[in-house]
């Protein structure tokens, strides 16, 4: 199993007219009128072989999306077109369980580009500049707005395991060794026990100090572990507050949709 993570990248876009679903098959899709049958239809279609709930999720998308055209009125060219940029933009999403989130949003706008412009044979004018509007609406509050949602379902999880190695640090105490030669406490007479009292009393005076080290090492454990874990808190801290900045950018972009389509027109 590869477990390398790709890393976002920029997609070009290109022309989608029946790339996926041909003339045959939205013949087949405009005589389904209810939801389970369009569900079957769709899913013959895009060939959707994933488990539950993935599959009932991508069949949701795609049904939205053909009732958002029936509900305008688009032509058969223009709700093939449409599904296939739905689509490319569901896997743009997906391939990395990275954020993605711009370039996926700047994918989304050049590829209704692609749609909406005659320049044979980069691109083709099969939208209008209001169509292209409403289609930018459907697709954020569709998809953009649920994007961590889907990323969520259709991704795989990254856990950050993180281990520490404190170099110069014994993993454990060193074992305390006795001494064999010590007289048998029975047979000591009261002046040896007198003499033998100051040794004692150094040496435990002298295994203070190695207590106090080894608490000092614990404490310093302690010490670098907390501050690891408030820094990951504000770095994960960071990381939302940049997420949130970028969805405000997109729901302001979404305000002016139609002098950006003519500025790059």
């Amino acid at each position: 199993m590869d477990t390398r993570i790709k890393v976002p990248q920029a997609l070009k876009a290109k022309v989608m007219l029946w790339t996926d679903v041909s003339y045959h098959d939205m013949e087949e899709i405009d005589k389904m009128q209810s939801i389970p049958d369009l569900e079957s239809a769709l899913c013959s279609v895009f060939g959707v072989d994933l488990p539950e709930p993935k599959r009932g999720v991508l069949l949701e998308l795609y049904v939205q999306t053909v009732l958002f055209c029936r509900e305008r009125s688009l032509k058969k060219e223009q709700t093939s077109a449409l599904l296939s940029i739905i689509k490319s933009i569901h896997e743009a999403n997906i391939e990395t369980p990275l954020n993605n989130i711009e370039q996926c949003f700047k994918y989304c706008k050049e590829l209704l580009l692609c749609h909406s412009v005659r320049r044979p044979p980069f691109s083709i004018n099969l939208f209008s500049s209001e169509e292209v509007n409403c289609i930018l609406k459907h697709i954020h509050n569709s998809y953009v707005r649920h994007y961590k949602l889907y990323k969520y379902i259709f991704t795989p999880q990254v856990k950050l395991d993180l281990s520490l190695t404190y170099s110069g640090i014994p993993d454990q105490d060193e074992p305390t060794v006795e001494d064999s030669s010590a007289p048998d406490v029975g047979n000591v007479t009261e002046k040896e026990a007198e003499a033998d009292s100051s040794p004692q009393t150094q040496d435990a005076s002298s295994a203070e100090p190695e207590g106090d080290t080894l608490g000092s090492k614990a404490d310093l454990k302690a010490l670098i572990e907390k501050e690891v874990r408030e820094q990951m808190m504000h770095v994960s801290g960071q990381l939302d507050q940049r997420m949130k900045e970028i969805a405000d950018q997109h729901n302001s972009a979404l305000d002016s949709p139609q002098a950006n389509h003519k500025a790059k027109k």
